[in-house]
């Protein structure tokens, strides 16, 4: 939590950032109009305190004809450039120049002088540093206020957005548990909002419904067609039974039927799987034993390897029903050599041939889908009940392609429940 809390690709911090980004553009904004407001009001005053200090000095110098305390008389040489400018461009009498000087060695001194005559100029000069230390002290007072208001506002957005992101991983946890299987799993009404979370929550809801409606319907289906169709096969197999031995034409109706029954009792036991009637009778059983006996029923030349083989508490019949189908599967859609192994309560089914297709490792098994053409055909079933017999035993069961290729399919019975 504490992780997850800290993660800055977390939604909470990210909201966190678009709102500080806002709130120092605003503080950004507003602070230089401030300070330009507030530094050309202290230049507006800076401005008329030289012009009234300038027209003070100017009125004692036409009544004594000498130079006042309070102001200089010089030649336009004498004058700083930029003064000398000003001054050599006044046309009227009784105009006067301005010039602010913000360089060094006279910091933020407002300079104001008018021609007397003979050649000499009148100038003043007032000392502005006390208004650009008040603009410098307001400028570090707004800086420090912005920061201060970010501390405060984004933890605040970040707390108010952890409710967001609580309804989120709500969501998203419960559309994990429907993917893995869990179709009663819905998000629910967690908050009055009406915001576009609720509805998606809504839509999700909705849809989880849906698909848990149309799974139903059809396992319904499947478990209707597979009892639907048990009594006619029972005629047929007791018709085949009564042809006559020694018949290319009876064998062949005899092979069917037989092909037909596994079909048929395979739905069935899909059926049941997907009911959650299967139960699993534990019992202590030597897994080497379990694993060699089914390996046999599956025929085909199968690989039998047992290295340090444990004695595991599990139903042995569901065991063999799983190996069997496993290599069943190996034979007909990989190629040989089909390899089994047992090491410890682990069971490994290996074959030779293009591996699981894509869409199963992705996805797991389904029925009446048997992925790449490549691997032959089938009605899917034989994986699908071999994962529905893991999952009652509480075992786990993977399917992967070898790396030097081939599928490769692992049942680990040591878990909670196997």
């Amino acid at each position: 939590m504490a992780v997850r809390l800290l993660d800055p690709r977390s939604l909470r911090w990210k909201i966190a950032a678009l709102v500080a980004l806002a709130c120092c553009t605003v503080a950004a904004m507003i602070g230089l109009l401030v300070h330009q407001a507030v530094g050309d009001r202290g230049e507006r005053t800076g401005r008329d305190r030289a012009v009234a200090q300038l027209a003070s000095v100017e009125r004692e110098f036409a009544r004594t004809g000498e130079r006042p305390e309070r102001a200089d008389l010089r030649t336009p040489a004498e004058l700083p450039e930029p003064l000398a400018r000003a001054v050599a461009g006044l046309r009227t009498p009784g105009e006067y120049a301005l010039w602010y000087d913000v360089k060094a060695p006279n910091w933020y001194w407002m300079w104001a002088a008018v021609p007397v005559g003979d050649g000499r100029v009148l100038t003043v000069r007032t000392d502005l540093s006390a208004e650009v230390r008040g603009l410098q002290l307001l400028d570090r007072s707004m800086v420090t206020a912005a920061l201060a208001a970010l501390a405060v506002v984004v933890p605040v957005t970040a707390l108010a957005a952890e409710r967001m992101n609580r309804r989120l991983r709500h969501g998203s946890r419960t559309a994990r548990r429907i993917a893995d299987g869990d179709l009663d799993a819905r998000i629910g009404r967690r908050s009055r909002a009406r915001d576009e979370i609720a509805e998606m929550s809504a839509a999700m809801d909705e849809m989880a419904a849906t698909l848990q409606g149309r799974l139903a319907a059809e396992k319904r289906f499947t478990a209707d067609v597979a009892h639907e169709l048990r009594t006619p096969l029972m005629g047929l197999v007791t018709a085949a039974g009564l042809l006559p031995e020694d018949d290319e034409a009876a064998d062949l109706v005899r092979t069917q039927v037989r092909t037909l029954r596994g079909l048929v009792e395979d739905l069935l036991e899909v059926s049941r799987l997907d009911a959650g009637v299967e139960r699993a009778g534990l019992d202590e059983v030597p897994l080497a034993e379990v694993v060699a006996h089914a390996v046999g029923q599956a025929g085909g030349g199968t690989r039998l390897r047992t290295a340090d083989p444990a004695v595991v508490r599990t139903d042995p019949r569901r065991v063999e029903r799983i190996v069997t189908n496993l290599v069943a599967n190996a034979h007909r859609h990989g190629a040989a050599p089909v390899e089994v192994a047992v090491e410890g309560s682990r069971i490994t089914v290996r074959d030779h041939g293009p591996g699981f297709p894509a869409d199963l490792l992705a996805d797991g098994p389904r029925r009446f889908r048997t992925g790449a053409a490549e691997r032959g055909r089938g009605h899917g079933l034989g994986l699908t009940i071999a994962a529905g017999q893991a999952t009652v035993l509480g075992a786990r069961l993977t399917f992967a392609n070898a790396p030097d290729g081939g599928a490769l399919a692992t049942l680990d019975l040591d878990r909670p429940g196997a």
